[in-house]
């Protein structure tokens, strides 16, 4: 009944962790390019923007896998957090100070969006390899504490472009909100934190590359993933001109699209646990696969806002339950052992089309981001079938392992009654 007890709080602090983090990286990921927008009136640099924020981020899977590996994923998610809010706090005053638009101030701007998003994937890696240690725990029951941390995950993309749209006004006191979001996080991260110890083996990127490349069912899985990412990174790059520009709404009507699509996302996620009790992951993963594609080539041609928002609510909540896929088959094959190098590597390469997104939005004029989308979402549906096609030739590599503890019914709770 202690250890129960005990559980239940550690995976609760663990919740809380990730939610405090997830909000504070969401908040900052979503107004950045608006803020950028909104300030010079241009679409290139609104592209820009978005690329800075992403470059930075795979910049960061360079040290932060070997970083959690050496010296645990609880104190990395805690310093990063810490040096997070430091800055947040710091850019802060400058734009106190700064008038609200000019050169220097987009600047600013776009410099703390680079900053941000390397020390975002810092935290984020420790928080995944503390959830990941969790999954491996729960044996065949993964999929339901993975489920909870995408239901986190989605809960602050719902979350975040409203605080970040209303915020938007002022964008100190904006700043403000990332930084006590980031002390919170680290503060819930204070003491002993269970899962990930330091590795006595020798962790470096080469070393995650090295496992990356024995493990075939995982180069499927990942190879599926970034072409997925680069539709799903197109559609949310070129979003704010689409919304703002093509069909003539306001900057927080941009938030109110991501925030329908991640309760749509959340919904998806919560059915996703007992959809795959019943049907199992692969039958789940190849429907949400499909159901992913074919909404995103129907948002390239939506005539409409509120077809537009509608097909992008679809394209997230199949992206969201492919991630509960990812996450569920990620934990089963990548060995513990340097377990932070190996996610490192991983991040890398789905996290890659990400920055080529918003380079391709800043190049592409508005007239043409239709086209550019129909053809990522035509190469997204051809990865995905050939993904899963050679997933299935791994069947066995993918099977869960044994647990280790017994579940407990306080495991299994909603995402969104943790939320």
């Amino acid at each position: 009944m202690l250890s129960s007890a005990a559980s239940s709080a550690g995976l609760s602090r663990a919740y809380l962790m990730r939610a405090a983090d997830a909000l504070a990286s969401a908040t900052a990921t979503y107004a950045i390019p608006l803020l950028v927008l909104v300030t010079t009136g241009s679409t290139a640099l609104t592209g820009l923007a978005f690329l800075l924020e992403w470059v930075p981020r795979l910049g960061a899977f360079a040290f932060s896998g070997s970083l959690v590996d050496r010296w645990g994923a609880g104190l990395v998610f805690r310093m990063s957090n810490l040096v997070r809010a430091t800055v947040v706090a710091l850019v802060g005053g400058l734009l106190f100070a700064l008038p609200s638009a000019g050169a220097v101030t987009t600047g600013v701007v776009l410099v703390f969006g680079a900053v941000s998003g390397l020390l975002a994937e810092v935290s984020f890696v420790a928080v995944e390899t503390l959830g990941a240690e969790t999954s491996r725990r729960m044996g065949g029951q993964a999929h339901r504490v993975q489920a909870v941390q995408t239901g986190i995950d989605q809960g602050a993309v719902l979350v975040g472009p409203l605080l970040g749209g209303v915020l938007l006004l002022s964008p100190v006191v904006l700043l403000a909100v990332v930084a006590l979001l980031a002390m919170i996080a680290a503060v819930s991260a204070s003491g002993d934190v269970n899962g990930a110890e330091r590795s006595a083996v020798s962790s470096r990127l080469r070393t995650g590359w090295a496992t990356f490349r024995r493990t075939p069912a995982l180069v499927w899985l990942i190879g599926g993933l970034a072409a997925s990412n680069l539709a799903t990174g197109l559609l949310q790059a070129a979003a704010p001109i689409t919304v703002v520009r093509h069909f003539h709404a306001s900057t927080a009507a941009v938030g109110a699209v991501w925030s329908a699509a991640a309760v749509a996302s959340l919904v998806a996620v919560w059915g996703s646990r007992r959809a795959i009790d019943r049907f199992g992951i692969w039958w789940v993963g190849v429907v949400s696969a499909a159901a992913a594609t074919v909404a995103c080539l129907a948002t390239a041609l939506a005539p409409s806002f509120a077809v537009y928002t509608v097909t992008v609510a679809v394209v997230m909540a199949g992206e969201g339950v492919m991630v509960v896929v990812l996450r569920t088959l990620r934990s089963r094959l990548i060995p513990a052992q340097a377990y932070g190098s190996t996610l490192a590597v991983t991040m890398i390469l789905v996290l890659l089309p990400l920055p080529l997104a918003g380079a391709l939005v800043a190049v592409v004029p508005a007239s043409g981001l239709p086209h550019l989308l129909l053809g990522c979402a035509a190469v997204q549906g051809l990865a995905l079938t050939a993904c899963f096609a050679g997933l299935r030739r791994h069947q066995d590599a993918c099977e869960p392992p044994r647990p280790t503890a017994p579940a407990h019914r306080e495991e299994t709770s909603s995402p969104v009654g943790v939320l």
